[in-house]
């Protein structure tokens, strides 16, 4: 799999999610089997660049190549200004998003809203393709609603307009995240283009994943909702993919090393204040996947101090290892 330039470490990608996939969430993604990520998407409204918001997502320090960030918006010009900016700070590739089904993002005609108009998405990818000297690439839904599907036309567009690869979601804006993904469309779009075809949606399992690739014949996949908590997801798809096997679900030890080292990351990245509270969401990602998991939550959430939800976690899974160490079988949530 390659974008431009860039040869992937595998076909699995991490899905751009704002709020979630941070710094420290995408490094430990492609630690455990993420061959690449995209970051949460940043506004091409310039006035917002310099928020603390924003200079947090665009810090790719220590992260693996190729770094790709995520820019929304409406206005071409604006785009073609953003993604100057964000290869100015390292971004290797460029993504539009024109998938985003947030209200407050298609209010302002962003995001999935776009795929409403196939003139202006022309104009946006043409100039923001002739801004930047490195990959563009295109993350959309299958159309605004059951009556619009046009995911094939519009990625007719984008490779036209010279974008490098396109990832689709394989649901509708009006579905948000509700029912099940339509991988006929992504197969559709996949037949209509000679670039590389991402598919996006409910792939959850190793089992899952290759059925997707198998039908759709997308070149890769990308995962999102299902990766939160259970960031080894990837290398179990990985494992699975290469080989036939689904290897065993991680022990207590590992998942203990594997949070205590997503927690350190976000203390870094945030501030221990900060980073305490964004922790809790991720905890109760995590909670989901283990034994007793509502104990740690509850444990974790009521803690203001980095330090403190350290020890809270460690003192909690010493107490699941004088049990036992053997494998926890992950829940099984859709991407």
């Amino acid at each position: 799999m390659r974008i431009g330039p860039h040869r992937l470490a595998n076909r699995l990608a991490v899905a751009p999610m704002a709020g979630v996939t941070d710094r420290p969430f995408r490094q430990l993604c492609k630690k455990l089997g993420a061959g690449y990520a995209v970051s949460e998407m940043i506004a091409s409204d310039r006035s917002l660049w310099e928020t603390r918001k924003s200079r947090m997502r665009r810090t790719h320090e220590g992260e693996v190549a190729p770094i790709a960030v995520q820019i929304a918006g409406t206005d071409p010009d604006a785009l073609a200004d953003a993604a100057r900016f964000n290869v100015h700070h390292g971004a290797q590739v460029i993504d539009i998003n024109m998938g985003c089904p947030a209200k407050k993002v298609c209010n302002v005609l962003a995001g999935s809203a776009l795929m409403r108009d196939e003139p202006l998405v022309g104009r946006i990818l043409a100039k923001v393709v002739g801004a930047v000297d490195v990959p563009v690439t295109l993350k959309m839904r299958t159309g605004w609603d059951s009556g619009s599907r046009n995911a094939v036309a519009i990625a007719r567009v984008a490779e036209d307009a010279g974008v490098q690869a396109i990832t689709v979601h394989g649901r509708t804006r009006q579905d948000f995240y509700s029912g099940h993904a339509e991988y006929e469309t992504i197969a559709a779009v996949k037949a209509a283009v000679g670039i590389p075809v991402i598919a996006n949606g409910d792939i959850d399992s190793p089992e899952k994943a290759r059925f997707v690739l198998e039908r759709t014949g997308a070149d890769a996949l990308m995962i999102g909702r299902a990766a939160q908590g259970r960031p080894w997801l990837f290398r179990e798809i990985d494992t699975f993919l290469l080989t036939g096997r689904r290897p065993s679900a991680p022990s207590p030890t590992e998942v203990r090393d594997i949070l205590v080292d997503h927690l350190r990351g976000l203390y870094e990245l945030y501030g221990e204040q900060a980073g305490a509270r964004v922790a809790r969401k991720h905890v109760g990602w995590y909670s989901r996947a283990i034994s007793r998991g509502d104990e740690l939550r509850h444990r974790v959430n009521v803690l203001d101090d980095a330090a403190a939800q350290l020890d809270a976690v460690m003192a909690f899974f010493d107490e699941q290892l004088l049990d036992h160490d053997s494998p926890w079988e992950p829940d099984r949530r859709a991407a």
